[in-house]
């Protein structure tokens, strides 16, 4: 059941994964971007040495006339009309869907199987828990997730959005009792929200080995570099993404980015994957394309080295 996948030519350990340099999000897949539209990102993506994909169990239930999962179903449709199943990591989330939230052992359960079903798989690569249910002793959920893993289901487990605190706990408990432990952690950070890892919760990671998946990774687009002071963008997203530009730290950080993407002839939004792609314990920032047009530039970032200058140019626009 647990068939290997094959490894990326850039490939970095998560646990016994082995992912790229870029995650591609999967939260446009069903809103933003239709089916069709979403097949060809998710080619080109492959086609471009990705093999790592991130969705969760709730995308897109903010839509109207959307419950949740619609990204996992095109995915999922996508995995079966491709047959590419063993070459790719799969990762999705539990916890927020409108029918199965919070992180009890019966609901993990029953949204496992849920998810299982829309991806059209025997098994998830890497299963996040999506927000911390303080509610629920850290042991039932990764008791019920070890017995996920033991079943097949699952191969990995992850964190997002969970307190350094909890974190500490959820990895203490693991080891003590000897089942699944948490290998990634997927947290809010870019260059413009540092203080949303950094410190406390980052040292945790550091200090258990646990790999960083960061998503907003491009800043809802600020860091793509197309928003600027006077102009407008067409984006669903784009009223979060402008906010940056009221600030001083965010055209702060767009100046030093357009200094460093000049210096190698490359995109902002590379050099911002860069940036993130350097910091300790990051192992594969998340990003998500719309269209097959805004996937090079993403892509690029396996391609980009930035110096140490270069680095604590970006680190400095951005404190």
């Amino acid at each position: 059941m647990n068939a290997p996948h094959a490894q990326s030519s850039t490939g970095h350990p998560l646990g016994s994964l082995s992912v790229s340099r870029l995650c591609l999000g999967g939260n446009v897949f069903g809103w933003t971007a239709d089916e069709a539209q979403s097949f060809a990102v998710l080619d080109a993506y492959v086609a471009g040495g990705g093999n790592f994909i991130d969705t969760a169990d709730v995308y897109s239930a903010w839509v109207p006339g959307n419950k949740g999962g619609e990204s996992e179903t095109v995915l999922g449709n996508w995995l079966a009309s491709r047959g590419n199943r063993d070459d790719v990591v799969i990762a999705t989330k539990v916890g927020a869907h409108p029918d199965h939230k919070g992180l009890s052992a019966a609901t993990i359960k029953a949204a496992v199987d849920q998810s299982l079903a829309r991806l059209r798989t025997d098994r998830i690569d890497l299963y996040y828990t999506h927000y911390d249910d303080e509610s629920v002793e850290v042991g039932e959920f990764l008791t019920a997730l070890d017995d996920l893993v033991k079943a097949g289901k699952v191969r990995e487990i992850g964190a997002s959005n969970i307190s350094a605190r909890r974190l500490e706990e959820s990895l203490d408990f693991s080891a003590r009792e000897g089942v699944a432990r948490y290998v990634a952690l997927q947290p809010h950070y870019n260059l413009v929200s540092r203080d949303t890892y950094e410190g406390e919760l980052a040292e945790v990671a550091a200090r258990n080995g646990v790999a960083a998946v960061p998503y907003y990774a491009l800043a809802s687009g600020f860091l793509t570099g197309k928003y600027r002071p006077g102009g407008s963008v067409d984006s669903a997203r784009s009223e979060k993404a402008a906010g940056y530009l009221a600030t001083d730290r965010g055209r702060r950080v767009l100046a030093a980015l357009d200094t460093v993407a000049a210096a190698h002839g490359a995109e902002p939004s590379t050099v911002a994957l860069a940036w993130l792609a350097a910091q300790p314990t990051v192992a594969a920032p998340i990003a998500s394309a719309r269209t097959v047009a805004q996937l090079p530039a993403l892509l690029a970032v396996d391609e980009l080295t930035l110096t140490d200058a270069e680095v604590a140019l970006l680190t400095e626009a951005s404190a």
